[in-house]
């Protein structure tokens, strides 16, 4: 390519800062419509999720003497607190439905417009488009889903943690894992990194990583994560007691979802307790061995949370956001042709349609297809598997953007 061309496409990608007036103006307009398409519609815009934690906050707001008071021990001391677990189908920590108090002071669709996450060069500035105008991105958020605000949490973990501010780092990871328990699994790959920096010149050995796992950096890192967590759930349990444990951590070890769920587990899910062995394996397993060979931890995360999503005994579309959120800062360090983009992207985006094409005679017209969805899902584990090996393969650790251009 002529320099005078390379200069001439880069002038038409626009700035970093178009990009977010850009994507903010797009998930406006999504939400504005949202309302008036939940007003005409009987099949709404709005994912139930949203109004789930809308009532939670509302149960919070307004505590009744007839069950939706908070049950923990310090409750007492706070008698204007209501229960969010009143609720049924409220899993998430009480901390979501505080934020989404607004929703009934100011307007109902207040916690919509916290989705929209924040997160330089006309190359940056491509790479940033890849997520701030990704369709699943902004139709998931603006449905009111609260993965963007989880997301915020997994990446401000990911600048610590890359900056080597490593306190930073395990606080942030606590608070992630206290949000949604699934973070937890990039301790492994942060402590591996951690003690990584520390290699003297002889490679991986397993025996000179339990030595350095037991050093004092990797443990301050644990106990201070590890700290968070528990203060963060020891706080939400004094006020809200058992409910708070059960629904946000202890319902989703024996979760049973044997519909809405691309994982091929849903067949399987009566019939089998060693359902977690696959996926901890590999997410725990990557994390370790790749955070000791310095492959680079926005590498090393998207591989956990591929495996960790795909193996998942439930998964479903906003699952998918948990490792789209990475590729931004992986794709200067891919080296792949277009063409194995084009069927990286066919084989992902086909493999799903697949499944939802199978999943909506289930939903929706009531057809026993169960075998036929099984299938589907196990074309989907396959096809998805291919598209995490093929970007492996064409993972080039440490290459600055000039190098790969």
């Amino acid at each position: 390519m002529q320099p005078n061309t390379s200069a001439a496409w880069q002038d038409r990608i626009p700035g970093f800062g178009t990009l977010l007036v850009i994507s903010a103006v797009l998930r406006v307009v999504l939400i504005l419509y949202s309302e008036w398409h939940d007003a005409h519609s009987i099949v709404k815009y709005t994912d139930i999720d949203y109004r789930v934690f809308s009532d939670a906050a509302r149960f919070i707001l307004y505590p009744k003497p007839q069950g939706n008071i908070a049950k923990g021990p310090l409750a007492p001391l706070f008698l204007t607190v209501g229960d969010p677990y009143a609720r049924e189908t409220y899993r998430y920590t009480p901390l979501l439905a505080i934020l989404l108090l607004p929703n009934e002071w100011l307007h109902p669709s207040f916690g919509k417009y916290l989705t929209r996450k924040r997160f330089m060069c006309a190359h940056a500035s491509l790479l940033a488009a890849t997520h701030l105008l990704n369709p699943l991105v902004f139709t998931i958020s603006t449905r009111g889903s609260s993965e963007a605000i989880l997301c915020t949490f997994v990446l401000l973990t990911l600048f610590y943690a890359l900056e080597r501010r490593q306190n930073a780092a395990a606080v942030m990871l606590g608070l992630s894992a206290h949000w949604k328990i699934y973070p937890i699994i990039y301790g492994v790959s942060c402590v591996s990194a951690i003690t990584s920096q520390r290699v003297d010149g002889k490679g991986w050995n397993f025996s000179h990583l339990l030595r350095r796992l037991v050093g004092r950096e990797a443990i301050c890192f644990i106990l201070l994560s590890a700290g968070t967590f528990i203060i963060l759930g020891a706080i939400c349990y004094a006020v809200w007691g058992y409910p708070f444990l059960y629904e946000a951590y202890l319902y989703h070890t024996d979760r049973r979802d044997h519909r809405h769920n691309f994982s091929p587990y849903f067949y399987l899910i009566y019939l089998t307790v060693f359902r977690l062995i696959p996926q901890l394996t590999l997410s725990l397993g990557t994390g370790l061995v790749f955070g000791q060979l310095s492959a680079g931890l926005p590498f090393v995360w998207f591989v956990q949370t591929f495996t960790f999503v795909l193996f998942n005994r439930v998964c479903t579309s906003q699952y998918f956001i948990w490792y789209t959120l990475f590729i931004p800062l992986l794709v200067p360090r891919i080296n792949l042709s277009w063409k194995k983009w084009v069927m990286c992207g066919a084989v992902w985006m086909g493999t799903q349609a697949l499944w939802l094409a199978e999943a909506y005679k289930l939903e929706f017209l009531g057809d026993d297809v169960f075998f036929g969805l099984w299938v589907r899902s196990l074309v989907y584990v396959v096809g998805h598997a291919w598209v995490l090996g093929v970007i492996m393969s064409g993972y080039i650790p440490h290459v600055s953007c000039n190098q790969h251009s």
